[in-house]
């Protein structure tokens, strides 16, 4: 490495973000600028450790070693061909994903992890502002052309490898605008879609054809498409939400978080939302019901509509402080973790058991009931299982609840059911090696995996596409990821 005693001179430092107070006044990204010289130095904090372990957290397997010791070096294009080289889209973990290469970073036992995730934010960034990312089309075309139905991360991952491979590639996308999850799940203040954009036209001057409005099944039939393409790849999404199924759930004033979710970033967009139609928290008490990263952009969209309170309720018991011993390093830690729109305001409560909606005259939900509840282990069957605490069953403020509970598994309805695909038990699109059932028609994503991180849905989109690739070409040149990285199927 550059430094080889960096790590013992420096420790980890990452942007400052702007006030909780500031930001909430607006849907911009919330970090500060950071200067370029303090990324190097967290770069040369890696420490040319013997096992790199980040490649073995990171489901890309990004070469992350190497990639510091350019930053180290200020080699930005060297920096970003490496990096690029394994991962489609840094622009979109550099800002949204959990990190998992951190937890699993050797300097991470004993002190704070390399700040890789910044890092790669760094590199991308570095390579647009210097011109570095241009367009780069195939030098031939193999004379095949292949349907990617779906344009979240995965759908976008396996269309621009399949171009690189010199296929003729057309994106379906059934909403208005490209991007999926990327475009109307996250939030802006995490991901504002000007770099989404950004990327967009990079892959279209490559020449990858975009559809939107293009719902496959529906208004696009998927006769033609058997007929258009030599195959199909399908990225669309784990799209049907768990309910809560428990009375009052008719009341008016509850809803899943994705329609507040996607609302409000249209709403960003300055798209027209219909009246009848708003969905907006300001002055109410908002009741968040689920955990996980989808709750937490529910609180910091709710914060920034001024909500008079916002309350967020999890099944499961609070998680430990530090790392616990049931996941040591270098595995995914089970820990407590803080997001920055927590640190917007709410109020966080753990094993909570909805018991049942309560509403007004007008049908309009006003308050939840819920109830302690303590989780225990049976040691003879090793399930765990919760009991309710006794008094202490009581009522929540809630005129607009948020259901942030996860997905079922994909839409089966219209493309799936009409495609015939197989579905394994959990109702994901089956696949061997993301092959389906049907020979020409491949699925990745989550999709296929159930619901699951975008660094895994980039994954996918790459393995996929060069699955699709040795199927057309009986060989592929595609970069596939070592044998350690892919998963068992059937």
């Amino acid at each position: 490495m550059g430094d080889p005693k960096g790590f013992l001179k420096a420790t980890r430092e990452l942007p400052k973000t702007r006030p909780p107070h500031e930001r909430i006044g607006d849907y911009r990204e919330i970090y500060l600028p950071f200067p370029t010289e303090k990324t190097v130095v967290q770069a040369a904090r890696c420490m040319d450790c013997g096992i790199p372990f980040c490649h073995n957290g990171c489901p890309l397997g990004n070469i992350i070693p190497e990639f510091n010791d350019a930053v180290y070096r200020q080699n930005w294009l060297q920096a970003y061909e490496i990096l690029s080289s394994t991962n489609n889209f840094p622009e979109f973990t550099g800002r949204i994903c959990p990190a998992p290469c951190e937890t699993a970073c050797v300097l991470g036992i004993n002190q704070p992890a390399v700040a890789i995730e910044h890092i790669e934010k760094t590199i991308v960034e570095e390579a647009f502002e210097r011109g570095l990312i241009r367009p780069n089309p195939p030098a031939m075309r193999t004379g095949k052309k292949v349907a990617v139905i779906g344009s979240g991360p995965a759908g976008l991952a396996a269309a621009a490898q399949l171009n690189k491979a010199g296929h003729t590639v057309t994106v379906f996308e059934r909403n208005d605008r490209i991007g999926g999850l990327l475009r109307y799940g996250i939030p802006d203040f995490k991901l504002e879609k000007e770099v989404i954009d950004r990327r967009l036209a990079v892959m279209e001057a490559e020449g990858i054809k975009f559809q939107t409005s293009a719902d496959v099944g529906g208004n696009v039939s998927v006769e033609s498409l058997k007929q258009d393409f030599d195959a199909i790849c399908l990225c669309g999404g784990s799209t049907v939400p768990r309910d809560l199924n428990i009375p009052g759930r008719e009341l008016n004033g509850i809803h899943f978080a994705m329609e507040f979710l996607e609302q409000n970033n249209r709403r960003v967009a300055s798209d027209k939302i219909d009246p009848a139609a708003v969905l907006m928290a300001t002055g109410k008490h908002v009741l968040v019901i689920g955990g996980g990263d989808t709750g937490s952009d529910c609180v910091g969209t709710s914060n920034r509509h001024q909500a008079k309170s916002i309350t967020q309720i999890e099944l499961l018991t609070k998680p430990p402080e530090k790392r616990a011993e049931e996941t040591p390093w270098p595995l995914w830690p089970m820990m407590l973790r803080t997001s920055s729109s927590h640190e917007e305001g709410a109020d966080r409560q753990w094993a909570i058991l909805t018991k049942s909606f309560h509403g007004d005259a007008d049908g309009n939900v006003r308050s939840l009931k819920v109830v302690d509840i303590v989780w225990t282990l049976d040691e003879q069957t090793g399930r765990s299982g919760f009991k309710e605490v006794e008094s202490t069953e009581r009522d929540l403020p809630c005129d607009l609840a948020l259901l942030a509970i996860g997905y079922l598994h994909p839409q089966h309805s219209g493309l799936l059911d009409q495609l015939g695909v197989e579905y394994d038990e959990r109702g994901n699109v089956r696949t061997k090696m993301y092959q389906t059932s049907i020979e020409n028609v491949f699925s990745a994503g989550d999709m296929r995996r159930g619901q699951s991180l975008v660094v895994w849905a980039i994954s996918e989109g790459r393995e996929a596409a060069r699955a699709v690739d040795i199927y057309l070409m009986g060989e592929s040149g595609l970069e596939g990821k070592t044998v350690s990285h892919l998963e068992v199927e059937g």
